[in-house]
């Protein structure tokens, strides 16, 4: 009898330990109050947080795209996409144009193309995009030299006041603190099976690298005009080859993970042509093959949302396909 009370408590003991850690971990999760989008969208509704706070980075907003007939009793799979002030309404931006993500996740889901997905698009603060987006251990191999003679003298970078990155804040950012917030808000699945990460030019460089850094978080990444220069293009750049290297070393296992890789070939799209095979190398060298990755030349496509817009549904359904 005494053994059967013993094991009782015990039983007991463990299960208030579990709920407690429960109750512990969503305490940590960080308060937000959510407003109405004030954009226009073709599909869906948008759910806005007009500015998450954050310990390793600047606060800024975030989107969370709802497909038409979201909801609760259903499990959605995660798609998180950087410069998120980009995605959904071209009159809002500065450039006038859009990824049409609203649009085009809707009409695959409809056309049962891809599993139900919410998007979380997190937006970029211009001034420093740069820094936010490159990868951080890649950056920390260059030669001093060229580091003291070209990247930290105070030059801009496509408008971002650019000395060194601080790429593995932005990053722990996402899975520390907007992510806790997804998974406690939402009705999603919170594993690397179900969530994806996504970006365009330096976003490309970042969503490969959230892939390499975090592979328990991230089961796939699509890279659209990966700015494999780094920065502003030149001959003779060390800069792509310091890319390539840390994929070769840290790319996760193609068997639980995917990655997609794209060009064009106009504006600063052209720039990447050369570095396309090496893409190929490193992929073939860690195991990728066609079920697992891709790396896709669209001729005539140029650096702008318009050409992305274009051509979003074939990562989208490549990483999100049942």
């Amino acid at each position: 009898m005494k053994k059967i009370t013993i094991l009782f408590l015990i039983a007991l003991i463990s299960i208030s330990c579990k709920q407690n850690t429960k109750v512990e971990a969503q305490n940590k999760v960080p308060k937000v109050q959510f407003s109405d989008y004030k954009g226009k969208l073709a599909s869906g509704t948008i759910k806005t947080i007009d500015s998450i706070q954050s310990k390793y980075v600047r606060p800024r907003t975030v989107d969370v795209w709802l497909p038409e007939g979201y909801s609760e009793n259903e499990k959605y799979a995660v798609l998180y996409m950087h410069d998120g002030q980009m995605l959904f309404d071209a009159n809002s931006t500065w450039n006038k144009q859009e990824w049409k993500i609203d649009e085009i996740m809707s009409q695959l889901m409809e056309e049962n193309k891809i599993r139900k997905t919410i998007v979380v698009a997190i937006w970029n603060h211009a001034d420093i995009r740069h820094p936010n987006y490159y990868p951080q251990k890649p950056f920390e191999t260059l030669p001093k030299k060229f580091l003291d003679s070209i990247i930290t003298v105070g030059k801009k970078q496509y408008g971002s006041d650019f000395k060194s990155p601080d790429s593995d804040n932005y990053l722990k950012f996402i899975v520390e603190e907007v992510k806790p917030v997804i998974d406690a808000n939402f009705s999603v699945f919170a594993n690397p099976e179900n969530t994806f990460v996504s970006g365009s030019s330096m976003g490309g460089l970042i969503s490969m690298y959230a892939l390499c850094e975090y592979p328990n978080v991230f089961g796939g990444a699509a890279c659209l005009s990966t700015h494999w220069p780094g920065i502003k293009p030149f001959e003779g750049n060390p800069v792509p080859e310091t890319f390539f290297k840390y994929l070769e070393e840290n790319l996760p296992s193609p068997k639980t993970h995917k990655i997609y890789f794209d060009y064009g070939t106009e504006t600063l799209d052209k720039y990447y042509l050369p570095y396309q095979h090496r893409v190929d190398e490193v992929l073939k060298l860690n195991g990728f093959d066609e079920s697992n990755s891709r790396n896709l030349k669209f001729e005539d496509h140029d650096h702008s949302e318009n050409s992305w817009n274009q051509r979003f549904q074939f990562p989208a359904e490549f990483l999100l396909k049942e």
